[in-house]
């Protein structure tokens, strides 16, 4: 029996995923989290096999709560779940100890070989990225994406900016020191060419990083 931890903040979303893993008897859905931070915290609660991970989610979002998880538990396999297809994320992900890639608008039949094929440790990548994604690109950068060039912590701070959180919030969250926040945002802007986080969260919406639906 493989056990499941499911991670979105949209209740209905976990609703859906857990009615339709529920009727596969080999997977057992052992618990539910609605942030980062909480997936983190039921992870060493619960030890589950794997852990089902939606990606941008406030607080410290699905990368960071990845490599966290990652670090406590390396046993314990990622499988991301998101909208994010052709963006950046495969590559932080990957940095982060994803070791899958699930499009959220994947057939039930596709999460189930991706559960069964990351329980056995190894990789899964669903067939609407493969399409999208080369496997260097896993290891690599999207050579058209303007946040090609940042890091794995600018990408997490870009994500919080972009939902609205100020810089004390970011260093509550990241551990890191407001001064340290600070750097780092200043070094985005000087990456990406913008100067304010209107501009920065336009981009963003360009390239996918955010749902124009549900923006934060």
């Amino acid at each position: 029996m493989t056990k499941v931890l499911l991670v979105d903040d949209h209740e209905l979303v976990r609703t859906g995923l857990r009615l339709i893993l529920e009727d596969h008897k080999d997977i057992a859905v052992v618990g539910e989290a609605n942030s980062g931070e909480e997936a983190v915290r039921l992870t060493d609660q619960l030890k589950p096999d794997i852990v089902l991970m939606d990606i941008s989610m406030p607080g410290i979002g699905g990368i960071e709560a990845t490599r966290r998880i990652r670090q406590r538990h390396p046993e314990i396999q990622v499988i991301a779940v998101t909208v994010h297809s052709d963006s950046p994320f495969p590559s932080k992900l990957h940095e982060a100890g994803a070791i899958g890639y699930l499009n959220k608008g994947c057939p039930a039949d596709e999460m189930f070989e991706a559960i069964k094929t990351v329980a056995n440790g190894k990789p899964f990548v669903s067939r609407e990225v493969s399409q999208k994604l080369t496997l260097a690109t896993l290891n690599g950068q999207n050579p058209n994406s303007p946040f090609r060039t940042l890091s794995q912590r600018e990408m997490q701070v870009l994500m919080m900016i972009i939902q609205g959180m100020k810089n004390q919030d970011i260093s509550d969250s990241l551990h890191l020191s407001p001064k340290t926040v600070s750097t780092y945002r200043h070094r985005l802007f000087e990456k990406l060419s913008v100067e304010t986080d209107v501009e920065l969260t336009f981009m963003a919406l360009r390239h996918g990083l955010v749902d124009p639906q549900n923006p934060r």
